[in-house]
């Protein structure tokens, strides 16, 4: 059994002899760094193990496709680098505080018990964990990348990032560089990244671009890991279009950012001139994007796994307008709403009702999400949704819907940033069929059991 305390203190976790501690009523074993050591060996896949292994490289990256195991190797290696150097403090970061605490620390958790490693746990005011071994102590930091600067002032042996390509490549370089500037304690100094490849960013400039003789770079595909559920792989080749399976399923660097954003869309394939809709009784699902004296809308139906957009509405006033117009054309049908999520915070006419709150008032239902997907997710989904990987057009749209085949035409990416242009106004109606299709056809992860689900990420 595990010592856990989830504490502002440390002092709840008492050590009442050499080789043994106090939780409870009970008297449980502390561990030897090297039956730590043991116990996270014992239980990796290869390319896990090679970065796991590896303490001569100052900065060690594993790239490698979804479910491959990059969470599972970058716990595992901390927990290692912790047994190297005990007494001393290390720092693992996340993307986003949802990531933090979703992600990192419920595997943290998994593992420390798993593993049977003591342990205390201090949420505030900045979560950190204290992990006990028969020979001291070893004290992890658990921060956002892109609070990089709460490093300043601390003496490190080792600083880990996950999912690091998803936040932007000049904020990655500053936190590398900072946190490589505090690598100055313990016996093995290291920096270690784990992710999956978001094109020619952060991890390719640094990794192979631009790779030193103190850098090493593991890669890895999805298919290395024989603990995925069944039909995962199969998953991703539904939901995802060929050029991101080189990225998402093979964990190769490639380009992302340039030419089309919805490169996939072929008027020969997709623009239809029959509607599929049934007047009356056909359930809409209408997909919103707000913006004030430009608010838009498409409108599509839904049969097995296809997708008919059927109309648009653009360039409406606001929401109120939107509205009005929706139901002036579908008096008679149930309507479904897939907002931009931002709407449930704030209103494009005035203070006193939010946008989701508004087209609710005409007796739409909301199927927002608490929060919207990122960009590059809403991207993929649509690019799947117009031609996945196996070659299924799973999306038409009829020819009346002219502003957002022109959209999806020629909205391109911005080179200065490497998102998706917003300057020309080609966003707004790809934004909108964005929120319907990433809200109900997005990619699955699959968790099935204790060892699949820790090893998902």
């Amino acid at each position: 059994m595990t010592c856990r305390v989830e504490s502002v203190s440390h002092t709840n976790c008492v050590v009442i002899q050499k080789g043994h501690v106090l939780f409870g009523d009970g008297l449980f074993d502390i561990p030897s760094t090297k039956t730590v050591q043991d116990r996270i060996t014992s239980n990796l896949l290869p390319h896990q193990e090679k970065f796991c292994d590896d303490t001569e490289h100052r900065k060690l990256a594993l790239v490698c496709g979804f479910g491959a195991g990059k969470t599972y190797a970058l716990v595992s290696k901390s927990f290692m680098l912790a047994a190297m150097n005990v007494g001393h403090i290390s720092a693992v970061f996340e993307p986003t505080s949802p990531m933090l605490r979703d992600i990192l620390m419920r595997t943290m958790n998994d593992l420390l018990e798993e593993w049977e490693i003591p342990y205390t746990f201090r949420a505030s005011p900045l979560p950190e964990y204290v992990l006990s071994f028969q020979e001291g102590t070893h004290t992890i930091l658990l921060r956002t990348i892109l609070t990089y600067q709460r490093l300043r002032g601390q003496n490190l042996c080792a600083v880990g990032f996950d999912e690091a390509d998803t936040v932007n490549k000049r904020d990655a370089e500053q936190a590398m560089n900072m946190a490589l500037a505090r690598l100055r304690s313990g016996n093995v100094q290291q920096f270690y990244a784990t992710t999956t490849p978001e094109g020619h960013s952060w991890a390719f400039e640094t990794f192979e671009k631009n790779a030193k003789e103190d850098t090493r770079l593991i890669k890895a595909k999805t298919s290395d890991n024989p603990y995925l559920p069944e039909g995962f792989i199969d998953s991703l080749l539904e939901n995802y279009p060929p050029q991101l399976i080189q990225a998402y399923l093979n964990g190769n660097f490639t380009n992302l950012t340039t030419g089309a954003v919805y490169s996939r869309f072929d008027r020969t394939k997709h623009v239809i001139n029959k509607l599929h809709f049934d007047p009356v009784h056909e359930i809409l699902k209408v997909g919103i994007d707000f913006n004030v004296m430009n608010c838009n809308c498409v409108i599509g139906v839904q049969e097995g796994e296809k997708l008919y957009i059927i109309d648009e509405i653009s360039k409406q006033k606001d929401t109120d307008a939107l509205a009005q117009e929706l139901r002036r054309r579908y008096p008679s049908n149930k309507i479904l709403i897939y907002p931009d999520a931002s709407g449930s915070a704030r209103s494009t006419i005035n203070a006193s009702k939010t946008d989701i709150a508004i087209l609710e008032s005409y007796g739409f239902t909301s199927m927002a999400l608490r929060s919207n997907p990122p960009i590059k997710d809403r991207v993929a989904t649509v690019q799947a949704m117009l031609e996945n990987s196996k070659g299924r057009v799973r999306m038409e749209i009829h020819a009346s819907c002219r502003r957002l085949i022109e959209c999806l035409e020629l909205q391109s990416y911005d080179e200065r940033t490497g998102d998706p242009d917003k300057q020309n106004g080609y966003d707004h109606m790809n934004d909108a069929l964005g929120y319907l299709i990433y809200r109900e056809f997005n990619m699955v992860y699959s968790r099935a059991g204790a060892r699949t689900g820790i090893r998902i990420y």
